[in-house]
């Protein structure tokens, strides 16, 4: 018979022995290798015996898992490991709370203290950071004993969870010499292609830019055009969306450009105070090429017989409508905020101060729609 392990004893004499014969496989060599430091042994252990777990129904322990569709352990580590230097997720809490480890506290991975995220804190203006001064198990014991209830469930992602060990995603390429003097300094296409290169072949659809100028019923900026010519339709930066031009799906440019004019122009009948801007093709309305996954939108002004001199604005989806961009073309605009130089409604800054930008400026193409029906 194997020796239990101290770390599963502990855990199961407060919460119960774990499911007999049951294991989510984890390559924890691969996970540690990826995330770049040793875990602790008691978060091992019991992630190992238990797998991912609703703790009191109040707490989740998550660990390298996918779900597909729904949870995926690199994803969500990378997205929460930015929180602040140093910290690396564990669980969460069901009212949005974050569980870390604080790996600066110790080059020792089995005295790291657990410290929480406190999003109702955070929303406050609060400091939202809670130290617990303990590793996983005994941090527990004291959630335990502070009220806690000590039951267990197997968590949801449990129903679907993939067959095989979880695979951590290829690590993104060390920034490049170019790169670094791209995010520093320069101006136009030829910089922002040193900066992020382009997809080697731009998903542009099966029409032309004549079938959408008349589609449209204008021509569009020439600056535009090259941009998309370079890149294609795809996403920046996990966050900005430049639709497909010559695609016909609702989500294409034309048809999305027509449909939010008119939703715009009818929010505007009821809120002209929310809603104040002119749509195209009414003269001077804003006509938007590109948004972001939280709905707001980058339009040009179109002031003016020249589409190479309309302005940029953003209509922002959770703000008030604030003035047009005035400062650079559409592709400076875009170098500026990659850059974090340009802070908007709508165009948030991408990293925190003591993150790398680079570790998040990037060009997602969007995949070729095989049918041409967006589907």
């Amino acid at each position: 018979m194997s020796t239990p392990d101290p770390h599963v004893t502990a855990f199961a004499e407060i919460f119960g022995a774990p499911p007999a014969g049951f294991a989510v496989p984890v390559d924890w060599d691969a996970v540690e290798s990826w995330l770049g430091t040793r875990l602790p042994a008691d978060y091992k252990a019991v992630a190992s015996a238990y797998g991912p777990l609703d703790i009191g129904e109040r707490l989740w322990l998550h660990m390298p898992c996918a779900h597909a569709g729904w949870f995926d352990y690199g994803t969500w580590v990378e997205q929460n490991r930015r929180a602040a230097p140093g910290v690396l997720p564990f669980g969460a809490t069901r009212t949005a709370d974050t569980l870390f480890w604080d790996t600066t506290a110790s080059s020792d991975p089995d005295r790291w203290p657990v410290v929480m995220h406190c999003q109702d804190d955070a929303n406050a203006g609060r400091d939202p950071w809670r130290p617990f001064d303990a590793p996983l198990v005994e941090t527990l014991a004291r959630f335990v004993a502070d009220g806690l209830r000590p039951v267990l469930a197997r968590s949801a992602m449990l129903a679907e969870l993939e067959a095989t060990a979880w695979a951590p995603p290829p690590r993104r390429p060390e920034p490049t010499p170019q790169q670094r003097a791209a995010l520093a300094a320069g101006s136009g296409l030829q910089t922002l292609t040193a900066l992020v290169p382009p997809p080697a072949a731009p998903q542009l659809g099966e029409r032309s830019w004549q079938w959408l100028h008349e589609r449209l019923g204008t021509r569009l900026p020439g600056e535009y055009v090259r941009l998309m010519e370079t890149y294609g339709a795809g996403c920046w930066a996990g966050w900005l969306r430049f639709a497909d031009p010559f695609a016909e799906d609702q989500y294409a440019l034309a048809p999305w450009a027509e449909w939010y004019a008119k939703t715009y122009a009818e929010l505007r009948a009821d809120h002209p105070e929310y809603h104040p801007l002119a749509v195209w093709p009414e003269p001077g309305g804003f006509l938007p090429f590109a948004d972001s996954i939280d709905g707001d939108q980058l339009c040009w002004l179109t002031e003016g017989s020249d589409p190479d001199a309309w302005p940029l604005i953003v209509v922002p989806r959770h703000a008030d409508q604030g003035p047009a961009l005035r400062d650079g073309g559409l592709v400076d605009t875009l170098l500026e905020w990659l850059r974090g130089r340009l802070v908007t409604h709508g165009l948030p800054p991408l990293s925190r101060p003591h993150e790398d930008p680079l570790d998040h400026i990037g060009f997602e193409p969007f995949e070729e729609d095989p049918d041409g029906d967006g589907a």
